[in-house]
């Protein structure tokens, strides 16, 4: 079996070299279209409200970028197992249990490097055991990171006493503050999120140009045929568990940098706002398709609705109907994409 093309992992039907040029652009902008409308939509409501706009300004694009940067860490390990037809409900907390192992390194003197690798094991053994359990188990992986989120949730408390662990100044380096530290404007964006725009590269690639990629998307697009094929089906289910669970551990790495103060609930709320930065960016959670650059758009997305809305001084629990309401229209566009291909 030929797997789908990661950047057009649902080709229609024979046309002509235009046709196919203009639809593999579309597919590939189209998710960059939306975050262009709600940016303009801001700044002009801003502009209008206050007489003003800061939304193109660079403290804007900064504050952006460090609010992006650990949903879209996340988001990206997301996408991997979202293309594969699965889910993770637990990578809120897992993030909170990673970054609370992190935390606890911290305040017990473990050297920096060794701290943030113990929190990125976390996050990868957490994933690990996801992928075990819907494998070797055969429960839906609805069902089993459902539970596992519970589990996860307490052993955080375990590890923080059910307090907020908050490692002192001298026990957070300052070089690993800076990720989020406005020290160097020419940057334009936060090293946190040149970081996360890295591993975004680092794995487009890995999806587009390996033979795990490859296999990721024919899981992804029918189980039985890849399983046909001779793709071990649960070692691959496996493995794109583990690097979810990698990612979710370097995003709690970034947290910590960002908020050293960490406590057991801290990453609730998270699964939503990854699982939407994936979905909004066109994946379809019926797998076998799925792209970087638009989970990457999605994570801004919920970025630039966080900051406008707080701009516009409007309400926070109004951004929890937006990003409800983003989901629900996404999740209704791919029901009704699928429905014509059907056709």
């Amino acid at each position: 079996m030929t797997a789908p093309h990661q950047l057009d992992p649902s080709p229609p039907a024979p046309r002509s070299a235009s046709g196919s040029t203009l639809g593999r652009l579309a597919s590939t902008l189209g998710p960059l279209l939306p975050l262009v409308i709600v940016i303009m939509f801001f700044a002009a409501a801003e502009s209008f409200l206050q007489g003003r706009s800061t939304f193109f300004s660079l403290a804007s694009a900064w504050q952006i970028s460090i609010q992006t940067a650990v949903v879209a860490i996340g988001a990206l390990g997301m996408t991997v197992v979202i293309i594969a037809g699965g889910i993770d409900l637990s990578v809120g907390n897992a993030l909170a249990l990673s970054a609370a192992v992190l935390a606890w390194c911290l305040r017990a003197d473990v050297p920096v490097p060794l701290s943030i690798l113990a929190g990125v094991a976390t996050g990868a053994v957490a994933g690990c055991l996801n992928g075990i359990l819907i494998s070797m188990l055969r429960i839906a992986p609805f069902i089993v990171t459902l539970g596992t989120m519970s589990v996860y949730l307490g052993l955080a408390k375990i590890v923080t006493d059910e307090t907020t662990l908050r490692p002192t100044p001298g026990q957070v380096p300052s070089w690993f503050r800076a990720l989020f530290a406005r020290d160097h404007d020419w940057l334009i964006l936060a090293p946190g999120a040149w970081m996360a725009l890295g591993l975004a590269i680092l794995l487009a690639l890995v999806l587009r140009h390996t033979v795990f990629g490859r296999h990721v998307f024919a899981l992804g697009s029918n189980e039985s045929t890849a399983r046909l094929c001779g793709i071990n089906i649960p070692r691959l289910k496996i493995a794109v568990y583990t690097l979810s669970g990698l990612f979710i551990g370097l995003a709690a790495a970034c947290q910590v940098a960002r908020f050293p103060q960490v406590s057991p609930t801290s990453g609730i709320g998270y699964e939503l706002r990854i699982i939407a930065a994936v979905v909004v960016g066109g994946a379809s959670l019926n797998g076998g398709r799925g792209t970087i650059l638009g989970t990457l758009a999605g994570a801004i997305l919920m970025a630039v609705i966080d900051s406008g809305c707080q701009a516009l001084n409007v309400r926070s629990f109004v951004l929890d109907v937006v990003i409800g309401v983003i989901i629900i229209a996404a999740a209704a566009l791919d029901g009704w994409r699928q429905r014509r291909l059907a056709t």
